[in-house]
């Protein structure tokens, strides 16, 4: 199950119409302009267009695990571990919405960034991390969003980098709220690897994916963001590179593509979304994605080295906003400008005794 987050600009559905475009089995969204504090409410015709979309494309839920095929990555500019007090409560508020527009959109993932204790310590800051979590779960005691802790590469203050600080985070957020039932996990192959989990080799994936289920509760791993990284293995430093393009490279992902626990999980690209399209005129999440698809059910040790097929991807500009120092500021995924998805549009207008016709070539 691969997909890719992709642009909401326009509409929520856009990123829906694009995934199917691109032919893609599943989409990350960000509910609302990520670095905005705050955001208007839904229009119910806009949360009915997203709701006929997901049902026509089986998304909405039905899954091996039963959480649909839509994600939501929360705002960067959230901070639950910072120790300034405007900016802690701010974060809470700001996920509270990130929350409740995802539950009205029947989104059952919400990914986030554990936050950054800045100048406090680092038991501080898993503290507030767990009170927030807790808090939350409980003033939207109801909502079917699970909360995933993401997994960070480890840059200055960041907490959420090593599978036992994930863990103790799940563990303590479950003790205050009173149940694990709205708690998992989304990990990032580029952030592990930069953090020093060694992806590189296949036999280096299998330990590190041994570690993993040894470490987290079994089942509690909700969905992936697949990247290769653009930095060594410790580096500490979040940068995505394209698929077999970076140092992680095929074998690695080969590992983490046919590790059994993952087959039914969102597998999510957050690869960079170039403007200018390589020499084959292929969309790079197209690219990729095959990339990622050739590797299933592959038990090969050693692959041919990825031939770069477009310019080398800037690094990802960095989110900034009211009260976000450098140490807490996240990193977004390239824009690009969604592919035109008119024809899909009109496509899935049409009545269904009529074939739809075939949308436009990428």
């Amino acid at each position: 199950m691969f997909g890719s987050h992709l642009s909401i600009a326009g509409s929520m559905t856009n990123a829906l119409l694009e995934a199917e475009l691109l032919g893609l089995d599943c989409v990350q969204v960000f509910t609302k302009n990520q670095q905005q504090w705050k955001c208007k409410p839904f229009e119910q015709s806009a949360i009915d267009e997203w709701a006929a979309h997901t049902r026509r494309l089986n998304w909405h839920g039905g899954g091996d695990r039963g959480h649909g095929r839509v994600v939501a990555h929360a705002s960067y500019l959230s901070n639950l571990a910072s120790p300034n007090p405007e900016l802690y409560q701010g974060s809470i508020d700001l996920m509270r919405i990130e929350i409740e527009r995802a539950e009205q959109l029947g989104i059952c993932l919400l990914v986030f960034h554990p936050g950054a204790y800045t100048t406090s310590t680092p038991q501080e800051g898993v503290a507030r991390i767990a009170a927030a979590c807790a808090r939350l779960i409980k003033e939207t005691a109801g909502a079917g969003v699970i909360l995933c802790f993401e997994n960070v590469a480890g840059q200055g203050s960041t907490l959420g980098r090593t599978f036992e600080e994930l863990a103790d985070l799940y563990r303590r957020t479950a003790q205050a709220a009173g149940s694990a039932q709205r708690l998992g996990f989304c990990i990032d192959t580029a952030h592990a690897h930069a953090a020093g989990y060694d992806l590189s080799t296949r036999n280096g994936a299998a330990r590190v994916l041994s570690e993993l289920e040894a470490t987290l509760p079994a089942g509690a791993v909700k969905c992936l963001h697949i990247n290769d990284s653009k930095t060594p293995c410790g580096s500490r430093v979040d940068r995505h590179a394209h698929i077999g393009e970076g140092t992680i490279g095929l074998a690695g992902f080969a590992a983490v593509v046919n590790h059994p626990p993952f087959v039914g999980i969102p597998k999510l690209m957050e690869t960079p979304k170039e403007e200018k399209k390589p020499a084959s005129g292929t969309v790079w999440d197209q690219i990729n994605v095959q990339r990622l698809r050739s590797l299933l059910g592959s038990t090969d040790d050693t692959f041919a080295p990825v031939t770069p097929i477009g310019p080398a991807a800037a690094s990802r500009p960095k989110a900034r906003g009211k009260g976000v120092t450098k140490a807490d500021a996240r990193t977004k995924p390239a824009a690009r400008k969604p592919t035109p998805v008119k024809a899909v549009r009109e496509a899935a207008a049409k009545p269904k005794a009529k074939p739809a016709r075939k949308p436009p070539k990428p």
